[in-house]
């Protein structure tokens, strides 16, 4: 059954790896799988909700930090030694194309849509309705993984549902701390328009 599931993997990233490729995904992918292409527009976002969000932006930053930090380093530094399992540019030398570097040995999970589906869940519960636009972020991140030749499908959709299971995690988390706060008086965890509820 694993060994089934393993080879159907295998033909899934090879029909999105070398089937789906074109000039225009061949250009836009290996950008979109960039750190840096939508790091800096979140960084600068970041600052800007510190600085002009409110409180809610001051909350939702803070728990994107503790969300990538947490997801990112058990992804990086239990999951993939744990499970051991090669990166297709590292185990299929020939009949795959590579438009980015090969990234490290291991890679289940993937570290990109764990942080991606962290992050658009985190932020899709502080700002509902721009939900579709960040998970179709997270999405596009997680698919260009594939595309440029250095996850398996696998590896991504396990990763994305162990950033979003983890932010809820961590949401969880901070709804029941703001119920305790907000029970003993202390208004700096409300965020919303109106006066927080009588303690």
């Amino acid at each position: 059954m694993i060994a089934k599931l393993l080879n159907l993997d295998r033909l899934l990233f090879q029909f999105i790896n070398t089937s789906l490729a074109n000039p225009i995904f061949d250009w836009i992918m290996p950008l979109i799988t960039n750190p840096l292409t939508l790091g800096l527009p979140l960084l600068l976002g970041c600052v800007w909700l510190v600085g002009k969000g409110g409180r809610r932006g001051q909350i939702a930053v803070v728990l994107l930090i503790i969300a990538v930090s947490l997801t990112d380093s058990i992804a990086a530094q239990i999951i993939k030694p744990l499970v051991g399992r090669l990166r297709p540019s590292h185990a299929m030398t020939e009949g795959i194309r590579i438009l980015v570097a090969k990234g490290g040995r291991y890679g289940f999970v993937s570290n990109h849509a764990a942080n991606s589906f962290a992050l658009a869940t985190i932020l899709s519960y502080f700002y509902r309705s721009y939900k579709r636009g960040f998970f179709t972020l997270a999405t596009l991140v997680s698919f260009s993984r594939i595309y440029v030749g250095v996850h398996y499908p696998a590896d991504v959709m396990v990763g994305a549902l162990f950033g979003y299971l983890s932010a809820w995690g961590i949401l969880t988390a901070w709804v029941l701390i703001k119920m305790r706060e907000l029970k003993r008086g202390r208004t700096w965890a409300w965020y919303a328009g109106s006066a927080p509820p009588e303690s």
